[in-house]
């Protein structure tokens, strides 16, 4: 019996593509002007922040994400967008009984900024940020973590994310993994990982959750 679902944030909930674009522009053109385009910052998405910068340059790790979380935050509420019917879909959810909960990649003071703008932070009974982990996804730790504040064992829950690292997160927990299609990676990213499922709109996960519990 399904009675967990578990979501990734970005890029699943809400709409937080353009704004990370622009963070991750402009941080790389201050320090590293005419270096990259935004195509090559794709690659980043679905990954903590350290994990990219490392990548980017391991000697400026902590300075390039300070830098960026600033640009995030004060531009927030300027590029962010809601999904269609994902309030409506958590709405139903909550009200069937389902627990819910939020795993994400993010620090909890932006993740919560999203939260709040998307007036999501009444559907969730938990939420696992960076501050509460070791091992990000696709490590199952963040994702086990969830479970056991919800009381709730994989077999009872789904993971529904945007990124190939979340339905390998899932996988690894052993949980039932949804992928949205609308991930700005491209429905192709998911070839490699072979979710359960991939949705069109978010409402269609009721009728997932409603299939597997008969």
């Amino acid at each position: 019996m399904i009675n967990t679902i578990l979501f990734d944030l970005d890029g699943t909930l809400i709409n937080t593509n353009d704004l990370i674009k622009a963070s991750f522009m402009h941080t790389l053109n201050h320090y590293y002007p005419n270096q990259y385009t935004e195509k090559d910052i794709i690659a980043f998405f679905g990954e903590p922040l350290e994990v990219s910068f490392r990548r980017v340059d391991p000697e400026r790790v902590e300075e390039l994400t300070r830098f960026y979380r600033k640009h995030n935050k004060e531009k927030h509420d300027e590029y962010v967008k809601e999904y269609p019917n994902v309030n409506t879909t958590l709405a139903a959810l909550k009200e069937k009984g389902f627990k819910l909960a939020v795993v994400t990649t993010k620090r909890w003071e932006t993740a919560k900024l999203g939260l709040r703008f998307a007036n999501m932070t009444t559907f969730f009974d938990t939420i696992v940020t960076m501050d509460d982990i070791q091992n990000p996804k696709p490590d199952p730790e963040p994702l086990l973590l969830a479970l056991e504040r919800l009381g709730a064992t994989p077999e009872e829950a789904v993971m529904v994310g945007d990124s190939p690292s979340d339905i390998e997160a899932g996988q690894r927990a052993g949980t039932k993994t949804v992928a949205v299609s609308w991930t700005i990676k491209g429905v192709s990213a998911f070839d490699a990982v072979h979710p359960d499922f991939i949705i069109d709109d978010m409402s269609e996960l009721l009728g997932i959750v409603s299939d597997l519990n008969k």
